[in-house]
């Protein structure tokens, strides 16, 4: 199977309920801009951990994608508070970008 996508589909389908499958399938789903695939398994990655700060931000940029701003801007706003609760420099100037734009 050289196939990355199949691969973690498979990867998925073995165990569902592994929250680090999930973000893979996901983000390989986001960079293809499959924006519906990508937030059906990132989000089932954030249920099963709510302070995945990367997940957050992907979901909110997914919104961006998909013309939902007001959703956009929550998920934005909970991955900003996550980015400070973990002293993550970085993605929290990337949040307040996003934010003001």
């Amino acid at each position: 199977m050289n196939d990355p996508l199949a691969r973690q589909r498979a990867m998925v389908a073995q165990h569902p309920e592994n929250e680090l499958a999930r973000f893979s399938l996901g983000k390989a789903l986001y960079d293809r801009g499959d924006w519906a695939g990508a937030r059906e398994h990132l989000q089932v990655a954030l249920s099963k951990r709510a302070d995945w700060m990367v997940v957050q931000i992907l979901l909110g940029k997914i919104e961006l994608q998909t013309g939902n701003r007001e959703g956009a801007r929550a998920a934005f706003l909970a991955a900003r508070q996550l980015a400070i609760d973990q002293h993550h420099e970085g993605p929290l100037a990337e949040l307040d970008e996003l934010l003001s734009g």
